[in-house]
Order: C-alpha cells, then sequence, then structure tokens
C-alpha cells in the first residue's frame, strides 16, 4: 500500500530518522542505560518549554495527561474554556472525574480571552481553569500570554494548558507565564508517532496534588515527580519513543527554537495565503489563526468559495496527499491543513501545488 503523505492536524508525517531511532534496540526501563537516556533528553526539553523543573514523560496520549491533571488539581471547582471540539471535551471529563465544573463557552472560531476568565475567576467559585492553547478543530489560538498574566491576580488558582498542538510550534516560556500544568502528546508538532505526552508541572500544582486523596496512581504527580527525580518514570514507559523523542530535540537544537517557531509562523501564513489567496475565507476569527494548522472556511461561515470537500480529499489522495474534511460539526464545511514538525517552503509549496491541481478537477 502506497504511503499518503500526512497534512492532517495529527498525527502528522514521522521522518525516516526519526523512526531508525524509535527502532533503536530495547533496553530495560529500570536499568542504568534507561536512566542515562532520561537524563540524556532532560536538558534539551528544559530548554524547549524553558523551565528549570523537571519535565515528565507519560506514556498515554495527552487525554491521559488532561484527565490527570483534573484529578491531581481540582478540589473545589474547575473552569473549563470552552472553543471547539477538545476543549469543550474537557468539560465533560471533569465532571466525569466527578469534579465541579463550569464551561465558560465561546462560539467555534473565537478565542478565549482574559477578561472571560477574569470575569468568572472573580466569582471566587473556582481553584482551577482548563485552557487548550491551540483549537485544533477550529485553528484558532488564544493568546495565552495574556491569559497566564491572570495567574498573578489569581495565584491560588491552577492554570491547566493544553498545548498539544502548539508546543514544539511557537515559543511556551513555562517558568516565565508561571502556569501550573503544560501537557503536549508527540504525535503533532513533535513530528513522533502517537503515544507519549510530555508535560512539566509547578511547584505550586504538586503542594496541591499533596492535599487530594483521590488523585489516582497512573497520573499522580507525586510519583512523576519522584521518579524524574531519579531519571525514571513511574511505570513502564515507551523506550522507543524516548528514543525517537531524544533524536528530535537534538534536531530542534541543531535548528535553534528561534528559527524553528519562525519556521512555524512563517509556513502558517504562506497556507493561509494560499487560502485567501484561492477564494477561500479563514475559519478562526482575524488575529487569533493557528501558528500549527490552517483551519479554511468551506461554509461554516458566510463569504468565500465552497466546494465539495470530500472530493477535494478524495482527489488530494490520489495525489498521495491526505488532508483533513472538517472536524465534528465542522466536517465539509471546513478543511484543515498542517503546517507543523519537519515541513519546510519546499514541501508546503508542493502542498499548494497538489491542492491547485485537485481544485481544477471539481
Amino acid at each position: 500500500m502506497a504511503h499518503l503523505k500526512l497534512h492532517i492536524p495529527g498525527p502528522i508525517e514521522v521522518s525516516d530518522k526519526t523512526f531508525e531511532a524509535f527502532r533503536t534496540p530495547m533496553i530495560g526501563h529500570r536499568s542504568q542505560d534507561f536512566k542515562d537516556l532520561y537524563a540524556a533528553v532532560m536538558p534539551h526539553l528544559q530548554s524547549l518549554l524553558y523551565t528549570d523543573r523537571l519535565v515528565y514523560l507519560g506514556t498515554a496520549s495527552a487525554w491521559g495527561i488532561m484527565e490527570g491533571a483534573v484529578r491531581n488539581l481540582v478540589s473545589k471547582g474547575v473552569l473549563n474554556c470552552m472553543k471547539g471540539a477538545f476543549s469543550d471535551k474537557w468539560f465533560d471529563v471533569s465532571k466525569r472525574c466527578g469534579k465541579e465544573a463550569e464551561a465558560l463557552q465561546v462560539d467555534w472560531g473565537s478565542p478565549i480571552l482574559p477578561e472571560q476568565i477574569d470575569e468568572r475567576l472573580a466569582t471566587g467559585r473556582f481553584d482551577a481553569v482548563t485552557l487548550v492553547h491551540n483549537e485544533t478543530s477550529t485553528g484558532v489560538m488564544s493568546p495565552l500570554c495574556e491569559i497566564a498574566a491572570l495567574k498573578e491576580k489569581y495565584p491560588d488558582v491552577m492554570f491547566i494548558v493544553d498545548s498539544v498542538t502548539s508546543m514544539t510550534g511557537v515559543k511556551i516560556e513555562f517558568d516565565k507565564l508561571g502556569i501550573d500544568l503544560l501537557l503536549a502528546g508527540t504525535q503533532k508538532a513533535f513530528a513522533l508517532p502517537p503515544g507519549l505526552s510530555v508535560f512539566a508541572a509547578s511547584q505550586a500544582a504538586l503542594e496541591r496534588a499533596a492535599t487530594l486523596d483521590d488523585r489516582g496512581y497512573y497520573f499522580d504527580l507525586h510519583e512523576f515527580q519522584k521518579n524524574a527525580e531519579k531519571s525514571m518514570t513511574p511505570s513502564t514507559p515507551s523506550i522507543g519513543h524516548i528514543y525517537a523523542l531524544k533524536s528530535k530535540l537534538e534536531d530542534m537544537m541543531a535548528e535553534g527554537l528561534d528559527a524553528r517557531f519562525d519556521r512555524h509562523a512563517k509556513l502558517a501564513q504562506m497556507t493561509r495565503d494560499w487560502a485567501t489567496g484561492h477564494g477561500f475565507t479563514l475559519f478562526p476569527e482575524g488575529g487569533y489563526e493557528s501558528q500549527t494548522l490552517t483551519c479554511v472556511n468551506n461554509g461554516a461561515k458566510p463569504g468565500g468559495r465552497e466546494v465539495d470537500v470530500a472530493k477535494l480529499q478524495g482527489l488530494m489522495k490520489e495525489r498521495g496527499i491526505l488532508i483533513d474534511g472538517g472536524y465534528g460539526k465542522l466536517k465539509g464545511k471546513t478543511f484543515r491543513l498542517s503546517s507543523m514538525g519537519d515541513e519546510t517552503e519546499e514541501t508546503m509549496q508542493t502542498l499548494y501545488g497538489l491542492l491547485d491541481e485537485s481544485l481544477a478537477k471539481l
């Protein structure tokens, strides 16, 4: 079966070099070799997240860490900021974990703004807030720096941030922002296979977790902390993922983090320009577009070109490319193009050329 190049929001394309690292011969997960491996990736992870904190590795999708964050950090009540399919789901997860949860809901395509959070936190009902930084379903990136500035006003509120499609694609300074838990899965901008999560927690988060008796085991922050102090993980990790992560982090450091962030910003702008240059409008509210993927409007909002997205996907598949046809209630009403990970101006120009050919046949 011929390989389809992935330009969907995730999993994204994984390089041969990364796969080679992934298949490094196995080692014991309680061995010195593993400790050396974890110790080797730690400085790069700390550089990537701009933190002096230990960075944890969890063998799970990001949803495991998202649920774990709720169980570890919510005591009184959690404000779930909702602006798309994934942030909306966090509200459901909070309730399933037995937490007092309230929705801060905005229209799909709009960002979460700091004044909206401020108004709710001022009620005193919440000791935690969840935010999806870059909402994959809508291609909207909320202003994280401005939102994190609220932490100074509400120091006892845990700020929990999903950066699943923004980590490694945009600069996120964990310590400077003062947020309490930052998480991502590796199948997005990291350009690794799915199955590994990267996350960091503040000292305040560890102190909050210590007050809760029902935080579970698999995602217990204290288990991660005490094991990370010994370059270990609480339970059996996916060792192949960590070898691949080591290789990928070395690539990132060689490129330079600022250069990497600039590359992502440029490719996202190129994709937006392609879309608007072909008569489409963008689904996100202006000024809040994602820097790692582009959500193109196709009738979900008035004004702009509209095509048969399913046919466009089929024509692109014939050309060896997989694009996304819209998520959830936006299926067929948008289409999404990923430009994250290892993509370059050359690879994106190839994508645009094949899209042009396909559009001409609709």
